[in-house]
């Protein structure tokens, strides 16, 4: 019974259930069969699983990422808001969301001397807490950071980088800063669960090293990639073959 447990509840085919074997439920569903199918294999093997325990990605539908013209629209609306603090709020959300990957428990605590320049010329934040990594921000986002990590120091203080006003800091610190935004109808919500797969899809697409997408995610196994997989990029058969041949 435990070899067979071991297969039907391993975290490949729960994952796989949930994302494929349930086409007409909605998300809320669907997590709700994923929790319930991890607590049934906690209950049957046992608490520790062999196969690791991912880092949950977002409650949205299905992680899917921004597209290009979403991005571009997210940007206009974060230019568009009516004060300097949303405006500075929304910036440095974008820029470590969608350049560095970062959910919001790993946005609040960051202060803005986190944010530093490398000896190459790159910008850098060091992420702390459980997770505590280095991210190298992408180039197109890597100026927008560094100028949110400027206008949220202060001389001789260590402020905090996304919201430096505010002392209070919890969970819902981000979320209560986004219901302040003003909404445009021709933008989607920014939601950091999606932004964080759009960073994940574009090192994927783009053939980053899975050790280095690994480390930079702050993920140790490959099961908190399993809900970006539906949106990455085809490859063409033809180059699949060659690819399978000589490499990249």
């Amino acid at each position: 019974m435990a070899s067979n447990a071991q297969c039907w509840l391993s975290r490949e085919v729960i994952e796989r259930f949930v994302l494929v074997g349930c086409p007409t439920a909605g998300e809320a569903t669907r997590g709700n069969y994923r929790s319930r199918l991890l607590r049934l294999r906690e209950a049957v093997i046992g608490p520790e699983m062999a196969t690791g325990r991912p880092v949950k990605l977002s409650a949205s539908t299905a992680s899917r990422p921004y597209a290009s013209s979403e991005i571009t629209a997210l940007w206009s609306w974060s230019l568009g808001q009516p004060t300097a603090e949303l405006r500075h709020g929304c910036r440095t959300l974008l820029a470590l969301g969608l350049g560095c990957g970062l959910d919001s428990p790993e946005i609040v605590p960051l202060r803005a001397h986190d944010v530093r320049a490398t000896g190459s010329g790159m910008t850098a934040v060091g992420v702390r807490g459980a997770r505590s990594r280095v991210v190298v921000c992408r180039r197109p986002w890597e100026q927008v950071l560094a100028d949110a990590a400027h206008e949220a120091s202060a001389p001789g203080a260590a402020t905090y980088l996304f919201r430096p006003g505010a002392l209070a800091r919890a969970k819902n610190t981000v979320t209560n800063f986004l219901a302040r935004t003003v909404p445009d109808p021709a933008c989607p919500p920014l939601q950091l669960g999606r932004a964080r797969a759009t960073w994940l899809v574009g090192l994927i697409d783009e053939g980053l090293p899975l050790p280095v997408i690994l480390a930079s995610a702050g993920l140790e196994t490959l099961h908190g990639l399993t809900r970006v997989l539906p949106f990455l990029r085809p490859v063409p058969a033809e180059r699949a073959a060659e690819l399978l041949r000589d490499g990249v």
